[in-house]
């Protein structure tokens, strides 16, 4: 498996998978993307180059991005905040590559990327109705902290978040 920055050649393959992933959320009730987003920020994360893809036999098998900040950290009472920090965005794993281990290969990808920036502390927010999202980060050592983001989607469905942090110093 490659896992490496995505690039504009991506661009095209990330989005189909994106949308089978959408597709799949929703047959599971998980409405929480659509066509608009995550599909049309990742032309940007590719310019700021902060979107990585793990790559088996020239297909994505997942990806994510990790970013300097997010929305709703103010929201939150984070227990590790004098730590230098990089946020998980729009984390997924490919249709076809489910329950095979690559959420937990990815989390440690983003562990090992933060480290070598030397990162201490790795955050996400995660949708609460998101269980399969939930569990892996769990699974992973994330551990929930209290607080949460109430993410209005255009004047439509409020998405409730949760925020989850791993210290990587350990």
């Amino acid at each position: 498996m490659d896992f490496r920055l995505a690039n504009m050649n991506d661009l095209t393959r990330l989005k189909e998978v994106y949308r089978d992933i959408i597709t799949n959320m929703n047959k599971e009730n998980i409405h929480i993307w659509n066509d608009i987003y995550p599909l049309e920020v990742f032309y940007d994360d590719i310019v700021n180059k902060r979107l990585y893809i793990l790559e088996e036999d020239n297909e994505i098998a997942s990806a994510f991005v990790l970013s300097n900040s997010s929305e709703g950290a103010d929201y939150m009472k984070w227990n590790h905040k004098n730590q230098s920090v990089r946020y998980i965005d729009r984390f997924a794993v490919n249709v076809h590559y489910l329950r095979k281990g690559i959420g937990s290969i990815m989390i440690q990808k983003a562990i090992a990327l933060a480290q070598d920036q030397s990162i201490e502390c790795l955050r996400l927010f995660v949708v609460d109705i998101n269980k399969p999202a939930i569990n892996l980060y769990v699974k992973n050592g994330f551990i929930k902290v209290d607080g949460s983001y109430d993410q209005i989607i255009n004047d439509g469905p409020v998405l409730h978040e949760w925020a989850f942090e791993l210290d990587i110093t350990k």
